[in-house]
């Protein structure tokens, strides 16, 4: 493994600019009736198994006629532009359960998933329960309908299904981390070797239950040729309330208001509004999300709702060692050593694809 300490501008697919790949297109796959029915069959069969989800398999819920799409779906997401949107299922006639299994069953095939928080939970409800916006530290983006800014999940790959979109607003967003990077390189060369030194991370804000206030890491990591970014400033500037932690320098800080301000630049972004059925496969390491900010329908069987999933890669991708949160997420198996699970802990899909209710 090739660690470097510098690293120069990227040219491979996953730096692009949002206003050319707009124009450009070929980022959205649309699911044929064949390969529709086929994954239908396939969760109705999971729905019925109810499999425990710590530990089914893929190869319990073999893929045909989708098996070579979600080939191609991996090798953009891990090594092409960093993200896919897939299209076509039929979520207004399914139940939420029976898309909870569609998605599930990919999700095995796409990488393995992970826990999402302390309690174990493995499929994730972006679903609002609250009128909280994130300047509250008490907010959790996942609940709110407050805009969320650029940055990355705690896993190599994030997934998020639509069930239901918003009344107004609730766009996705992503920008490519590496195009990010080659513009600081272009205007402060000098500022551009800091990203690539370690970080404390509140991870205390990210989930309540954390077993310590932060984790380390840096925003980028390049091993053997292959670039990648973490990022997401608001967690580094928040860390710096903890005792304890080394307080940012003033080059630190400038680099990371030069990330901010490059990232949210016209430009830069591509933005898509989820249509029910949607899926939107991301590489972390590639592409930063964002959110902007909705309004719901007042009833609440018709509220935005979407599913998330946190993967790790099938592939091996070479990263630093603890690059992002990747040295204190938790499998999937088991809770993390030496704690019990949860007492609210749920590893079947139908009780899974009911959200909590957190405020």
């Amino acid at each position: 493994m090739s660690v470097v300490t510098s690293v120069p501008p990227v040219s491979t697919a996953a730096a692009w600019r949002g206003d050319r790949l707009t124009e450009k297109g070929g980022w959205i796959y649309e699911l044929s009736t064949t390969q529709i029915d086929e994954l239908e069959a396939l969760g109705t069969r999971f729905l019925d198994e109810d499999p425990d989800l710590r530990v089914v398999r893929a190869e319990d819920y073999p893929l045909d006629t989708v098996r070579e799409a979600v080939d191609q779906w991996r090798e953009e997401v891990d090594f092409g532009r960093g993200f896919i949107l897939v299209r076509g299922l039929r979520t207004q006639l399914y139940s939420d359960a029976l898309s909870s299994a569609i998605y599930y069953i990919l999700g095995l095939h796409m990488g393995d998933p992970i826990r999402q928080n302390e309690m174990g939970d493995l499929i994730d409800h972006v679903y609002a329960t609250s009128d909280k916006t994130m300047d509250d530290p008490t907010a959790k983006s996942s609940k709110v309908r407050d805009q969320l800014v650029y940055h990355s999940d705690s896993s190599d790959i994030v997934a998020l299904m639509c069930l239901r979109p918003a009344k107004s607003g609730g766009a996705s967003c992503l920008v490519s981390g590496a195009e990010i990077y080659n513009e600081i390189l272009r205007r402060r060369p000098d500022l551009a070797p800091l990203l690539l030194e370690p970080f404390h991370w509140d991870w205390r804000r990210q989930d309540r239950e954390a077993p310590a206030d932060t984790y380390v890491s840096p925003v980028i990591s390049m091993v053997d040729g292959v670039f990648s970014m973490y990022a997401g400033s608001l967690y580094i500037i928040t860390a710096q309330d903890y005792p304890g932690v080394p307080k940012l320098t003033e080059d630190q800080l400038e680099v990371l208001r030069l990330f901010d301000e490059i990232t949210y630049e016209p430009g830069m972004a591509i933005e898509m509004d989820f249509r029910p059925g949607d899926i939107q496969w991301l590489s972390n390491y590639a592409a930063l999300h964002a959110r902007t900010r909705f309004d719901d329908w007042p009833e609440p069987q018709r509220r935005r709702h979407l599913l998330r999933l946190w993967l790790s890669s099938k592939t091996d991708r070479p990263v630093v060692p603890n690059f992002g949160k990747n040295g204190v997420v938790q499998v999937r198996s088991a809770p993390r050593d030496g704690k019990a699970e949860h007492p609210e802990a749920r590893f079947s899909v139908k009780t899974m694809s009911v959200p909590r209710l957190i405020y």
